[in-house]
């Protein structure tokens, strides 16, 4: 059993001055929105029966060692998947002693973590495998080859922003047993709910489909996301940096039906239906024939309401969509599980890609993976990172973290010698000798 949902409610009225402000913004809004809505519903229905046929064959699968060697054509499926499993990144023997470390460390120490009876996700951060497994250099190497997907799509320079310089962000860990359920992570995206239609820099994001050239949308264009607001309410445990993909390393075998990842494989489409889904409401009832066809929906924007955003605590979550919410995404076929994984294999889905946990664990392994982004260097990144790494001297949480009394008294607590390469330090914003 996972850790309670948070109690979720409504969005406030005044969210429908967020849909007439961006009406306001473009020529012919209604006409241009409601043309772009059903072409995207008439290619969705194709891809989501592609994604339900092929299930996990559709995620992409690459060696590390051949990164730098594949073709233009199968990078370009990773970036219109918007996920992709990269094998054998840290060797397999590497990624099981970490594995055992962390045992190790949760056995040694009182840590937070749920559920409580039995902790299996916790509010870890700096033990030594953690830091020594972000700082390692195939990883910061695999993460700056996803940062190089990422462009200017305007051809601007940008002098202040490196993407073949990898940062690093401290995440947590899991250790899942089987049989457990797990509801905690149904469908959602991260990094930013309303805010990727509040905010004016963030909505930049996605001006083509707003203007309703939604074929020209670039979920790689770099420039929008750097100084995005991707918090405007300072929800706790939301991410305040760009991270291009999400991503996290492997520490045993995992498969299908073993507490994995699932995703929506078609970042292009999803984010499409996702920023237009608040324009458009449904004219008949779920149970008639022919209910996702165009002619069943109209535009609307008198309604407050933003499908798959909620009102949580101070700020609200989201997106997270579901069978009801985003019916043309057909969720419960279209979310499909990553391959097996094996200790060292990294997996990775783009920031803007519909994802969830599995909720069974049929296995008879635990399942454990550790949480490492992709984060390129940009001012906004490298500023959190150097708040970042006074959390880490302190022993403490990172800024985007809940706040707990920290590991600093813990056995097996990391120090800066603790990260064996010079990219990692570098990384995490720590001097570097000069031989």
């Amino acid at each position: 059993m996972s850790a309670p949902a948070p109690e979720m409610g409504p969005c406030p009225p005044r969210f429908v001055e967020i849909k007439q402000k961006i009406a306001g913004l473009y020529p012919d809004f209604q006409e241009r929105v409601t043309k772009a809505w059903n072409e995207v519903l008439e290619e969705l229905d194709q891809a989501t029966t592609e994604i339900a046929t092929q299930g996990s064959n559709i995620v992409p699968q690459v060696e590390f060692a051949q990164l730098g060697k594949l073709s233009a054509e199968e990078v370009e499926n990773i970036r219109r998947k918007g996920c992709v499993v990269i094998r054998n990144v840290v060797d397999d023997s590497e990624a099981e002693g970490w594995r055992r470390e962390l045992q190790d460390f949760v056995r040694a120490n009182p840590v937070e973590g749920f559920p409580e009876t039995d902790k299996q996700f916790f509010q870890l951060y700096w033990t030594k495998a953690q830091v020594r497994a972000r700082g390692h250099p195939n990883v910061l190497n695999a993460t700056a080859w996803l940062n190089s997907m990422y462009h200017l799509k305007s051809g601007a320079r940008l002098d202040s922003v490196d993407l073949s310089t990898p940062l690093t962000y401290a995440d947590r860990f899991r250790l899942r047993h089987p049989g457990n359920q797990w509801n905690a992570h149904p469908p959602h995206v991260d990094g930013g709910g309303i805010e990727r239609w509040q905010d004016d820099v963030f909505r930049t994001c996605f001006s083509d489909i707003l203007g309703g050239d939604w074929r020209k949308h670039d979920p790689y264009d770099v420039e929008g996301r750097i100084n995005a607001r991707t918090s405007l309410y300072g929800r706790e445990s939301q991410s305040s940096i760009f991270r291009t993909y999400q991503g996290w390393l492997a520490m045993s075998e995992t498969a299908p039906h073993e507490g994995t990842l699932k995703v929506f494989p078609n970042v292009f489409l999803s984010n499409a239906y996702t920023i237009l889904r608040p324009f458009f409401r449904p004219t008949a009832p779920e149970d008639t024939p022919g209910y996702l066809l165009a002619k069943n929906w109209e535009y609307d924007i008198t309604s407050p309401d933003f499908p798959g955003i909620y009102a949580v605590g101070k700020g609200f979550a989201g997106p997270r969509p579901n069978t009801k919410t985003h019916p043309h995404m057909k969720l419960d076929v279209t979310m499909v599980s990553v391959p097996k994984v094996y200790p060292g294999d990294m997996v990775f889905w783009h920031c803007d890609v519909v994802h969830a946990v599995e909720v069974e664990h049929v296995g008879k392994e635990d399942s454990c993976v550790m949480y490492i982004p992709a984060v390129p260097y940009t001012p906004q990144n490298a500023a959190y990172v150097e708040r970042q790494k006074a959390s880490f001297l302190a022993g403490i949480p990172p800024p985007d973290f809940p706040r707990t009394a920290g590991e600093n008294m813990f056995v097996g607590f990391a120090k800066p010698d603790d990260i064996e390469s010079v990219a990692g330090k570098k990384a995490m914003g720590l001097p570097v000798a000069v031989s």
